[in-house]
């Protein structure tokens, strides 16, 4: 099956190089990748313009929402592949995705698991990662989620609900596309084997950005009046938990060298933006 790739691209210029490298290592090329830059006013649309099978689209309405469905609407696959400018797909990524369709007729969305390439104790991470998401899709049910980062969707099942998805401020677009994927009768899994690597950048930001990052998640859950969204909060209270450490770990270790630095971890300045803030 042809599988198209969108990426929402918001000032990504540091990381969508390593991304779009990755998709041109991939053992099945994909049909099409279409970069949609929402804003940019960094080098982002340079960077997607070096890779000659980049589709370069601009979305000026503010926010990853707009800039999702202006890409998913663009694309041209049997299957549309969402990730992040900040996702780096293992060589066979596009042919396990195009295979697990073709598997799973009666799926209509798939989301994976994660592998968090700038973090030491990777493997620690990974498996609780693996772990809390697995518990979280069989807790969920029928109210599964769809993780931006790494997900895939049929293309007729996004014509067949792209009208009536929600728009909101502080709302997880891909949570709220399962949502309405599952209320109109599609099937929505958590595949863990079809992984993607992601950086462990979202908790490098003020703790009180992070608490409200976090709760988005249930009140995505709550303002379509699902009871499910009480399944969250256990994960959310382990998250904030180990915000601090795990922030200390992330802004200190260098990935490339494997070492740790004092001076990183403390004195790094410019923390994150919360995503979910930069949307009107």
């Amino acid at each position: 099956m042809n599988t198209s790739i969108v990426i929402p691209v918001y000032n990504e210029s540091k990381q969508l190089d390593a991304c779009l490298a990755s998709i041109a290592g991939q053992s099945v090329a994909p049909f099409e990748v279409i970069v949609v830059d929402n804003n940019s006013t960094d080098d982002s649309a340079l960077v997607a313009e070096r890779y000659p099978f980049v589709r370069l689209l601009r979305e000026y309405r503010q926010g990853v929402v707009h800039a999702r469905n202006r890409g998913f609407n663009s694309a041209r696959g049997d299957i549309i592949g969402r990730i992040d400018a900040d996702s780096i797909l293992p060589p066979d990524w596009v042919e396990h995705v195009s295979r697990f369709f073709v598997e799973h007729p009666a799926i209509s969305a798939v989301s994976g698991s994660a592998h968090y390439y700038d973090f030491a104790f990777t493997r620690l991470i990974d498996s609780v990662d693996y772990y809390l998401r697995q518990r979280l899709a069989m807790k969920l049910g029928q109210e599964n989620f769809l993780w931006g980062a790494n997900m895939a969707i049929r293309r007729q099942a996004w014509r067949a609900i792209r009208r009536g998805l929600c728009q909101h401020q502080a709302m997880h677009e891909d949570l709220d596309l399962a949502i309405h994927l599952q209320a109109r009768g599609h099937i929505v899994d958590y595949e863990p084997q079809i992984v993607a690597g992601v950086s462990c950048r979202r908790i490098d930001m003020r703790f009180q950005d992070y608490v409200r990052y976090c709760l988005v998640s249930p009140r995505t859950y709550a303002m379509h009046r699902l009871r499910s969204r009480r399944h969250m909060y256990p994960i959310i209270m382990l998250c904030w938990a180990v915000y601090l450490p795990a922030r200390v770990i992330y802004r200190g270790y260098d990935p490339v060298t494997g070492s740790f630095s004092v001076n990183r971890a403390f004195f790094q300045t410019t923390p994150r933006v919360d995503p979910t803030t930069n949307i009107v």
